[in-house]
């Protein structure tokens, strides 16, 4: 058990000791107030390169684009739409809608797929057609860096399809490029996660790029998210207008097909009235057949256009990036004041260790 007196000593000691803690501090910054000049050089060098490098760092331009996503849930309405679609013998499964949830569309923003396809994309500059891509290549100066190296000096970039043949090289390069951008120049989000807006930003230090690369990308990611989303739907329904067709251009024929024979038979002999009645009778049974069909087609087919149209996703544009775009610089007294800063802090935590190896090692 503790006793007062042992209590009031640990007191003692614990007040003690923070009074050489605060004799240390004010040792310390008598030390380094000591050195007042070789700080205050630090500090107005360190003013003088952060300066320098506001002079010389390139503005940012962002290019930003917000849009609206209203998509139906996926399968709402497929029970129906299968229903309709089995009279053509088709099976349309789960709907249309599966393929793509919400949210998914914004890591469709940095697929590889998509980015590729928009570096080679061609925009117009000065009047002169380039590629993207080629413009990603001049602003950050590659080909500089690339001149040593005659593979990737001559490299060209053009439009390829699927049928183009693939080249390491090349694929090599995008796959570097689209890793870039994915880190540096591209940012998709949601600003408000209860709302369905998304914005899609692209920096860089090349206005140009940083508009036509966004407008580029929003242009080809919401049509290939349109696209696919309504693909299947939509190949129902180009089935379901090729049989309507068919049974149409039948029922016509029936009904050409029983006048012709009324009129291939004008001065018919009555005990031969089976040359004309079954050959009409027939022609009408199938008529009517084929229009009893068409009718339930027909309305098949205007409920299955109703149904894609309330399955197509609608995606409204809010905002498009428009020159001049929004610019970040680094503002030279901003840069001055961090600059000097970090000079004082680096030279006052080098002086502490000199100091502190020559009370050790002496």
């Amino acid at each position: 058990m503790v006793t007062e007196r042992q209590q009031y000593n640990n007191e003692e000691s614990d007040e003690i000791s923070l009074k050489e803690l605060l004799l240390k501090i004010g040792e310390w910054g008598k030390y380094l107030l000591s050195k007042w000049i070789i700080i205050l050089c630090f500090g107005l060098l360190g003013g003088a390169l952060g300066f320098a490098y506001s002079l010389n760092k390139k503005p940012v331009y962002t290019a930003i684009t917000t849009f609206v996503l209203e998509d139906e849930k996926a399968g709402s309405g497929a029970g129906g739409l299968a229903g309709l679609a089995s009279i053509a013998g088709v099976d349309i499964g789960g709907g249309g809608g599966g393929i793509f949830q919400g949210d998914n569309i914004l890591s469709l923003y940095k697929s590889r797929m998509m980015l590729t396809q928009t570096l080679l994309s061609p925009i117009s500059v000065n009047g002169q057609s380039q590629l993207l891509i080629d413009r990603y290549i001049a602003i950050n100066k590659l080909r500089t860096n690339w001149e040593t190296k005659p593979e990737l000096n001559s490299l060209q970039f053009k439009v390829y399809s699927s049928e183009t043949p693939p080249n390491r090289l090349r694929d090599s390069i995008l796959g570097g490029v689209i890793i870039d951008l994915n880190t540096n120049y591209l940012s998709v989000a949601k600003p408000d996660k209860k709302l369905s807006t998304i914005q899609v930003d692209v920096k860089s230090k090349d206005e140009i790029f940083a508009k036509a690369f966004n407008d580029a990308l929003v242009k080809n990611v919401n049509e290939f998210y349109v696209n696919t989303k309504t693909k299947k739907n939509l190949n129902t329904l180009q089935i379901l207008q090729h049989q309507a067709d068919s049974v149409r251009a039948v029922m016509n024929g029936a009904i050409f097909n029983a006048v012709a024979v009324a009129d291939a038979t004008p001065n018919l002999n009555p005990t031969r009235q089976i040359q004309r009645v079954a050959p009409a009778q027939r022609s009408q049974f199938s008529a009517e057949t084929n229009k009893a069909v068409l009718n339930e087609m027909v309305r098949n087919l205007e409920l299955t256009k109703m149904n894609l149209l309330k399955e197509t996703p609608l995606i409204q544009v809010i905002d498009q990036p428009i020159y001049p775009l929004k610019k970040e610089k680094l503002g030279k007294l901003k840069a001055m004041i961090v600059g000097g800063m970090l000079s004082g802090f680096i030279i006052c935590a080098f002086l502490i260790l000199q100091r502190l190896f020559r009370l050790i090692f002496t």
